[in-house]
């Protein structure tokens, strides 16, 4: 048994907490905000009573580390998340939907089925999907998105590639890694029944795995020290030379599950090369306005959206139709969101950003005037109204083609655990889970 420190709360940090304690070991876990989450949490209740997140956060059937993860903690996925096929609606209710089904065979009815591209749009995009196949996903290292895509037609890169793209790396096409975005699509749309389909939170994010991760923790004998920004590492001075120092207290390792910048932060003295390169990542912003309407609807409960110069954001979710059929199953209590807010997310968002929140909120106000119907038919639907912004400066790195990005191992008994690590994966909730309990895999079993 070896006593691990794992500094970070976020879903890297409560993974690798969770892992360690099943494999018997004793954990400390340091957390500087009040919470649990990171970059993927619930905010404290407001004034009126709703419990928000920071952000709109979706996951895939393909997250099967994350889901195994909640249920290990008693958070039960099925309850908790709305599971529906992989549909790109527009405002209009049109656009590719996948069916159920055998991976390949659903992908290829599914665009087979989308009339509002021409036969020879979908012939090119089945070719197209099927020499990436054939090449086993993989492309140069130094290929963006749009070079990838470029002999698509026009169409499918506006409708699917461009939207897909921006959705999963939260960078643009013509910036994002095209062997990333390969990976995302092997393992989304063609890794088995169900990997595509969407799982929307029908419950603040906190009770999806923060909040029953840590009261798993604390049940199975961890120590929480929430509040506590670690100050320094040190080296144990003892004469078995190994061990960490946490602010003095001793550990047998350390799993960093903090940002890259703080883990950049405490590895320096140990590590100066591995912080730097830890440190010097650039990143994409995303902005989530969450608006009011009464009597109002979209045409899915996920549609895709336009985006232009004016019109900023590129999806937009209806929590109504989110919490509908399976309400009684959910938890959904009043920390739930209100049945007539709509959220509109601005991925990919620096330009939005330098513009002002004020900016990026008016101009969402616009395409959800546009994209909002009335509930009933010959009803009209009420006013639109803001009623909240968000930015996440450092949502997630910039993923770029040939990005250079750390190994978890920093030193004998330093590892870190996050989804910046060097891995397949964009920054996603399952990339950080995953690494996560791979970051207590490589820690040596004591003897």
């Amino acid at each position: 048994m070896a006593d691990i420190a794992v500094i970070g709360a976020g879903w890297a940090g409560l993974a690798a907490a969770v892992e360690a304690l099943r494999r018997g070991h004793r954990v400390t876990l340091y957390e500087m905000a009040p919470q649990a989450g990171g970059r993927a949490r619930s905010q404290p209740m407001d004034a009126s009573g709703l419990r928000l997140d920071n952000g709109q956060h979706i996951l895939i059937g393909a997250y099967t580390e994350t889901l195994a993860l909640m249920r290990a903690v008693g958070a039960n996925p099925d309850r908790l998340l709305r599971r529906l096929p992989l549909r790109l609606a527009d405002a209009d209710g049109q656009g590719l939907s996948l069916p159920t089904g055998p991976a390949l065979i659903a992908f290829g009815r599914g665009v087979w089925a989308q009339r509002s591209w021409r036969v020879s749009e979908r012939l090119a995009l089945l070719a197209t999907a099927g020499q990436w196949a054939l090449r086993g996903f993989r492309c140069a290292a130094s290929t963006t998105v749009a070079e990838l895509t470029a002999s698509l037609p026009a169409n499918v890169r506006q409708e699917l590639i461009d939207p897909l793209c921006v959705a999963a790396l939260n960078t643009p096409a013509d910036a994002a890694s095209g062997q990333v975005f390969l990976r995302v699509l092997c393992d989304a749309l063609f890794a088995g029944p169900g990997a595509a389909d969407l799982l929307l939170p029908r419950a603040p994010l906190a009770q999806l795995l923060p909040e029953p991760a840590l009261a798993w923790l604390q049940a199975n004998g961890a120590t929480l020290h929430l509040r506590h920004r670690v100050g320094q590492l040190e080296r144990a001075p003892d004469a078995s030379g190994s061990g960490w120092l946490v602010d003095g207290a001793r550990h047998d390792a350390i799993v960093l599950a903090c940002s890259a910048l703080e883990a950049a932060r405490l590895a320096e003295p140990y590590a100066p090369a591995w912080a730097a390169q830890a440190g010097a990542f650039q990143y994409e912003p995303i902005i989530t306005v969450t608006v009011a309407c009464a009597d109002a609807c979209l045409a899915a409960p996920m549609i895709r959206l336009t985006e232009s110069p004016d019109a900023p954001a590129q999806f937009a979710f209806d929590q109504r139709q989110i919490q509908q059929a399976g309400r009684r199953a959910a938890d959904t209590s009043a920390a739930a969101p209100a049945a007539d807010l709509y959220t509109f997310v601005i991925s990919g968002a620096a330009p939005w950003l330098a513009r002002g929140n004020a900016a990026a909120a008016q101009a969402v106000l616009q395409q959800a005037d546009a994209a909002l119907r009335p509930a009933r038919p010959g009803t009209p639907r009420g006013p639109i109204t803001l009623h909240q912004t968000i930015t996440e400066k450092r949502a997630t790195f910039r993923c770029t083609p040939g990005l250079p990005r750390p190994p978890a191992l920093i030193a004998a008994g330093l590892i870190a655990a996050g989804d910046y690590i060097d891995g397949p994966y964009p920054a996603t909730l399952e990339g950080a889970v995953r690494a996560g309990r791979a970051a207590i895999q490589q820690l040596p079993r004591k003897p």
